[in-house]
C-alpha cells in the first residue's frame, strides 16, 4: 500500500491544520513525502518542496518552505497541502472538503488552481463536498451518496438539471435562493456614527502596532430587517457585529445607538441590564456551547439572569416552548450539546439566543459549517422566526449566495471600510464596485454587468 498511497492515489483533507505537522516545516513536509517514493537527498527534496510551493501559488515559496504551519493563513495552508499530495505526480487526487474553511475568494482561487494542476498534469480529481454550486462549476460527472449508498451517478449536466432520486431533487431544492420578500423602511433600531474599531498587534516581544479593523463608517439597522454585512476574511465584518454589541476587547472610538440609547456612554451595570435586548449566535456552536451544561440548564442560564421573577415551572415551559420553535425534541434536553449534530448544535445556539426576546441578534457565519439541506433549514428558521417575534438580525458572512437568500439589505466590507451599502437586490444586481463583483464570482452568483456611476 505504501507504493500506492501518496505515489497513485493522493488525498487533501478538510482541515489543513490537523493535517500538516505542527513539527516540522511545510518544505520537511512535503521534501519526506518525495524521499519516501524517490531514492533523492533531502536537499533535493527541499529543491523540490520549493517549486511545487511555487506551482501551487504560495507566495515567497523559499520563505514559506522554512515556515511552520502555524505561520502561514488558511489559504497558504491548504495549498501547501495540496503541493504534498501532487508531490509525486498521482493518478488520482482525492480532495475531501477541500475549501470548506476558506472564505469565498480564497476558495475560487484554490480551486482554479486544483483544477489547473489537475489538467497539466493529467490526474483525476475525486471532489468531496457538500457545496453544490462548487460540483456544478468544476465536475463533469456527479455521484449522489446517502447512508452509505451512491444513489445517483451521472453527467453532471443530466444530474442538475433532470434528477432521478428523490434526494438529489431535495439537495438541488436546497440551494439558496433569494429572498422574496418588499424592503420596507422602518423605525431605526441602530445607528452607528463614525466609529472606528482599533486594537493592537504585537511586533516582536515589546511592541504592537495598531490595526484598524472598522475605520469611521456609519450605517443604520431598521427595526425588523436583517442587514447582510458580507466580506472576505479581516475586512472588519466580525469587529462591526461585536461592536453593536459592545463587546469589541480593543479601542472604540464613535458612537453607536441601540433604540436611541448611546451604548458608548453606558455604565457596565446598565449595560448589563440592557444586554438581554441584542444577543448574538456564533458560528461554531460546539464552541459556544457548555459541554458540562445539558440543553435546559443551558436554555435555562440566561433566564435565572434576566428574569430572576420566573420560578422553575415557568422557566421549563419557556425552555420547552422554545425547543419547540427552533424544532427540537422537548425530550432532548436533558441531553448535552456532543449529543446532537451540527444543524442541531445550531438550533440550539439560536433557541439561547432568541429565549431571552431581544430585539436584535447578530449571528456571525451561523451557517458556514453546515452542509446544504442543513443550511436551508436553519434559514427557513431564521426567517419564521422573524416573521413570528419581530426579530431585527445582523447577519454576517463570508457567502453573498446566503446573505442574498436572508438579507432585506447588505453591506460589503473590505479592510475596515464599507464599500457597498443598499437594498440586497439592487447591491447584487447592479454592483458598483469591483471587489463587489468579485465576491459574487467567487461565491458562484451570477455576476450581472457593473455599474459605474
Amino acid at each position: 500500500m505504501r507504493a500506492i498511497r501518496g505515489n497513485e492515489i493522493s488525498m487533501i483533507f478538510q482541515e489543513p491544520m490537523s493535517a500538516l505537522n505542527p513539527l516540522l516545516t511545510i518544505g520537511q513536509q512535503i521534501s519526506e513525502i518525495i524521499e519516501n517514493h524517490e531514492m533523492i537527498s533531502s536537499k533535493e527534496g527541499m529543491i523540490r518542496a520549493t517549486e511545487l510551493l511555487n506551482k501551487t501559488g504560495v507566495d515567497d515559496p523559499s520563505r514559506r518552505a522554512n515556515s511552520y504551519p502555524h505561520q502561514l493563513s488558511g489559504g497558504q495552508r491548504q495549498r501547501a497541502l495540496i503541493a504534498m499530495a501532487i508531490a509525486c505526480r498521482p493518478k488520482l487526487l482525492i480532495a475531501d472538503e477541500p475549501t470548506t474553511a476558506l472564505d469565498v475568494t480564497i476558495r475560487q482561487q484554490i480551486l482554479s488552481m486544483l483544477f489547473e494542476l489537475q489538467e497539466a498534469e493529467g490526474m483525476s480529481v475525486l471532489l468531496i463536498t457538500h457545496d453544490l454550486p462548487l460540483v456544478e462549476r468544476f465536475a463533469q460527472k456527479v455521484g449522489v451518496m446517502r447512508n452509505g449508498r451512491m444513489i445517483e451517478l451521472g453527467e453532471k449536466e443530466k444530474v442538475f438539471s433532470n434528477p432521478k432520486h428523490e434526494y438529489t431533487k431535495k439537495l438541488l431544492d436546497s440551494r439558496p435562493k433569494p429572498l422574496n420578500a418588499k424592503y420596507k423602511k422602518r423605525d431605526v433600531l441602530i445607528e452607528a456614527r463614525n466609529f472606528s474599531c482599533t486594537y493592537k498587534l504585537p511586533v516582536g516581544f515589546f511592541s504592537s502596532r495598531n490595526y484598524s479593523a472598522v475605520s469611521h463608517e456609519n450605517f443604520v439597522v431598521y427595526k425588523g430587517e436583517t442587514l447582510g454585512v458580507v466580506g472576505e476574511s479581516g475586512s472588519g465584518k466580525t469587529s462591526l457585529g461585536l461592536a453593536i454589541l459592545g463587546l469589541f476587547s480593543g479601542v472604540f472610538k464613535g458612537s453607536i445607538k441601540f433604540d436611541g440609547l448611546n451604548l458608548t456612554d453606558m455604565s457596565p451595570q446598565i449595560l448589563r441590564r440592557t444586554r438581554r435586548r441584542f444577543q448574538m449566535v456564533f458560528q461554531d456552536p460546539f464552541s459556544s456551547l457548555s459541554p458540562r451544561m445539558t440543553v435546559a440548564e443551558i436554555l435555562e442560564e440566561g433566564l435565572i439572569h434576566h428574569f430572576p421573577q420566573f420560578i422553575s415551572e415557568e422557566r421549563k415551559k419557556i425552555c420547552e416552548d422554545i425547543m419547540d420553535e427552533v424544532g427540537l425534541d422537548i425530550n432532548s434536553m436533558n441531553r448535552y450539546p456532543h449529543e446532537f449534530s451540527g444543524g442541531q448544535r445550531q438550533r440550539i445556539a439560536i433557541a439561547r439566543a432568541a429565549i431571552l426576546e431581544p430585539d436584535l441578534i447578530v449571528l456571525d457565519e451561523p451557517t458556514s459549517a453546515l452542509d446544504v439541506s442543513v443550511q436551508a433549514q436553519v434559514l427557513k428558521l431564521l426567517i419564521n422566526l422573524q416573521k413570528t417575534r419581530g426579530l431585527t438580525y445582523v447577519f454576517i458572512s463570508h457567502d453573498l449566495a446566503v446573505i442574498r437568500a436572508i438579507s432585506h439589505r447588505v453591506l460589503v466590507m473590505k479592510s475596515g471600510k464599507i464599500l457597498e451599502f443598499g437594498t440586497t437586490s439592487h447591491v447584487l444586481t447592479q454592483p458598483r464596485n469591483e471587489y463587489t463583483y468579485r465576491l459574487m464570482d467567487a461565491a458562484l452568483v451570477q455576476t450581472p454587468p457593473l455599474t459605474s456611476d
